[in-house]
């Protein structure tokens, strides 16, 4: 046999282990992290909700190519569609989960159909007004939600029945870590169907597609629901673990700092959105430890250094080392 027919005997068995190798390092990440810093795990159970927030927008955004700013809307009604379903209904964790699934796609089908039709400029404003509206209503609706002090009185009970949420955090860890998994799993199998490989080319050429025959504005309404329905996910981890909704779920804030996360690790790779939501709250952990008042400077300068040197985000880094070699 020959050299050639060798390694195009080898290719299909490289792939397949290039596939898996991933979810097994993020599973052994978890792993050891759980065991080396087993009193922090209240900030890595942090950093695993955002992960599924950051996955939701990298669908958007990455794949889809649909810039807005206003992503923390559907996370909102996430977090507040549990927490009232916990109250109020039942504590089951998953179930909970589900409300905010749909919760965040229902915000997101509705506010969609409009958005969607807008471009550039028109529909950053409108998805900040989106954000904005649903905010002020949580605030005036204080017999819902509390208002300004939050919604507050959210008790859930033990996942599957079995795993009681303890103080120290072990279950709640284990249990973010699994939803972010398995989200992680089926986004890889999205972004690899024709569904994600349409999305791709919208982004690129819009035109192109639209040629085709490519109902373009059902294709992104499509995605922004689906990613609606995970960032509304994330917001229902959100307010089951810390048993808390403050409207500071709706914030401008959390819906740039989103954006920096996937810029940071790389837009439309998903796993560059767990690379930079790690590095970016590891580092503003770290820094506003240091430095409460001046942290932002740190963030500034390590976003401008990735965008300069490394435009296709952290995930780029071994690619380019490799090429210095």
């Amino acid at each position: 046999m020959s050299a050639n027919s060798t390694i195009a005997a080898a290719r299909p068995q490289i792939r397949g282990a290039a596939t898996f190798l991933p979810p097994i390092i993020l599973l052994a990440g978890a792993f050891v992290a759980f065991w080396l810093f087993p009193y922090d795990l209240g900030f890595m159970t942090r950093i695993l909700i955002m992960m599924v927030f950051v996955l939701s927008f990298d669908l958007i955004l990455g794949y889809a190519g649909i810039a807005t700013l206003g992503h923390a809307a559907m996370y909102g009604c996430g977090a507040y569609a549990a927490g009232l379903f916990a109250i109020h209904v039942s504590a089951d964790p998953l179930l909970g989960l589900a409300i905010g699934a749909a919760a965040g796609a229902l915000i997101a089908l509705v506010s969609g159909l409009l958005l969607m039709r807008a471009h550039g400029l028109s529909l950053l404003m409108l998805s900040i007004a989106v954000t904005m509206v649903l905010q002020e209503t949580a605030s005036k609706a204080r017999g819902i939600t509390g208002g300004a002090d939050g919604l507050t009185g959210i008790s859930m009970g033990p996942v599957l029945g079995i795993f009681e949420f303890d103080f120290i955090g072990k279950t709640a860890f284990w249990y973010a870590f699994c939803v972010l998994f398995v989200i992680l799993l089926v986004l890889r199998v999205v972004v690899a169907s024709p569904f994600g490989l349409a999305l791709r080319g919208i982004k690129d050429s819009p035109s192109r597609m639209r040629a085709i025959g490519t109902p373009l504005y059902r294709r992104k309404v499509a995605a922004y629901v689906l990613g609606g329905a995970i960032a509304g996910i994330a917001g229902a981890l959100t307010a089951q673990i810390t048993s808390l909704v403050s409207i500071e779920a709706f914030n401008f804030a959390l819906s740039a700092e989103v954006m920096v996360m996937l810029v940071l690790g790389g837009a439309g790779r998903l796993y560059g959105a767990l690379i930079g939501t790690l590095v970016f709250m590891t580092v503003h952990h770290i820094a506003a430890g240091i430095d409460p008042f001046n942290w932002l400077f740190v963030i500034g300068f390590m976003v401008l250094a990735v965008v300069f040197f490394l435009p296709e985000g952290l995930i780029s880094l071994p690619k380019r080392l490799m090429r210095l070699d």
